[in-house]
Formats: structure tokens, C-alpha cells, sequence
């Protein structure tokens, strides 16, 4: 059965989601756009870039949802001359009418709103390149049904992890030791995992796997964000 969502306009004006099922917000009401922005790009990949001198990056997003992780990432990329292979991981994929809705890209060139278009009209559960600097693996499953040998099977371990389930009160089952192990064994020693999510809980969960785990500042409205190593020493 198709989940009903609410186009919602956000702080910033960038639109998000409201998923009636779950009572939740796919982004923060405080800006959806600042919110991915300060949280996977600045503190993910710019973060990793910042350390990390390479040309090729593989990224795995938990929570594909509306695409904003994924053509911030691109434009990076461009920006930067990198090359990204981005597998994500999605239950529930969106409609494109949903898509054709959001306000994303109202600023931006027409050579990239046609690639957020190609992005999200793409085959799911194949490899596709958008362009030379973004392809892409959009994978159609439950990340609890996900096994950290069927992410192998798709991409090379990750440098970084792009956590953006829904919030651990909506959906605890995602934010599970169990989880973040077959996560963990995906990724590369030296990556990173960012989340939105600062919860104790969650910093519980990650450092039992094994992650090393910094609290930084959250992007507005919200005071923490979480960052997880895994430290080349493991």
C-alpha cells in the first residue's frame, strides 16, 4: 500500500515530507536543506575529503527518501572533481509525482535538475551513472534484511556512511547494535558514519560495535549531531 505524504515547506523554504504513517518529518522542520547540508556534506564528505586525498569515494546512504543527500553529494563531486559511487538503500521508494513536487533545485543550473531527474527515474537494484562524477546503486530493501555480504556484492567497503533512517523513536529497529555491526564490516578502516541522531542510545550502540564516536555541533535546531570512526587501528 502507497504511504501518504504532506509537502511541507521548511524554515530554510526547501520542502519536506511529512510521512503520515509514521508521524514524522523525512527532514528537520528547521531547514531540510541546511539540515543535509551541515550534517552528510560538511560533516560527512567534506569531512572525509578533508583527511582523506583520493580521487574515487564510495558512500552508502541509509534512507535514500527524497534524494537531497544524494544530489548534494553530485554537486560536490563536480564541484571538487571527484568520483562517487553511491549505493543507497530505500523500503519504500517515493513516486515521481512526489518527486516533481519538491523545490530543491529552484536556484539551481538546469544541467542539474536534470540530473536530480535521471537520478530518480533510474533502474533500482543496478548500477547507473548519472555522469562521470556520480553513480549510482539504488537498492529496494529493508536495511534489517540487508547483510553486510550483499552490500560487498554491490560496492567496495565504504569510506562513508550517510545515516538517515528515521529518527530512533519512529523506527528502533534501525538503530540496533545488530545493525551497526553489519554496517561496521562494510566500511573501510579510516571511514566515517554521520547521523543526525545524537541520542545516548545511539552512541551506546555505535561504540559496542566498535566506532569511535565524537558529538559535534548539530545544524540549527537541533544542538548535536553524531560522527563514528572506524579508526584505522581496527
Amino acid at each position: 500500500m502507497q504511504n501518504k505524504h504532506q509537502l511541507i515547506t521548511t524554515s530554510d523554504g526547501s520542502h519536506t515530507l511529512f510521512h503520515e504513517a509514521l508521524n514524522e518529518t523525512y527532514h528537520s522542520k528547521n531547514g531540510a536543506l541546511q539540515e543535509s547540508l551541515h550534517v552528510f556534506i560538511q560533516n560527512g564528505l567534506v569531512n572525509y575529503l578533508s583527511k582523506n586525498n583520493i580521487k574515487a569515494i564510495h558512500i552508502f546512504e541509509v534512507g535514500f527518501g527524497t534524494g537531497l543527500n544524494a544530489i548534494l553529494t553530485l554537486k560536490e563531486a563536480m564541484n571538487r572533481n571527484k568520483k562517487i559511487k553511491y549505493t543507497c538503500l530505500e523500503a519504500f521508494p517515493l513516486s515521481i509525482d512526489t518527486i516533481n513536487q519538491l523545490n530543491y533545485l529552484e536556484e539551481e543550473s538546469a544541467i542539474l535538475k536534470s540530473l536530480f531527474d535521471k537520478m530518480h527515474q533510474c533502474n533500482w537494484n543496478e548500477w547507473v551513472e548519472i555522469n562521470e562524477h556520480f553513480s549510482i546503486y539504488k537498492m529496494e530493501n529493508k536495511l534489517e534484511l540487508t547483510s553486510t555480504n550483499e552490500l560487498l556484492q554491490i560496492s567496495n567497503p565504504f569510506n562513508i556512511i550517510y545515516f538517515d533512517a528515521f529518527a530512533p523513536d519512529k523506527q528502533p529497529e534501525l538503530w540496533t547494535t545488530t545493525i551497526f555491526k553489519t554496517i561496521f564490516a562494510a566500511m573501510n578502516n579510516g571511514s566515517l558514519l554521520v547521523t543526525y541522531s545524537a541520542k545516548g542510545d545511539v552512541k551506546r550502540a555505535l561504540r559496542e560495535v566498535g566506532f569511535i564516536v565524537k558529538r559535534l555541533a548539530g545544524p540549527i535546531g537541533k544542538r548535536h549531531m553524531l560522527c563514528a570512526d572506524k579508526a584505522n587501528s581496527l
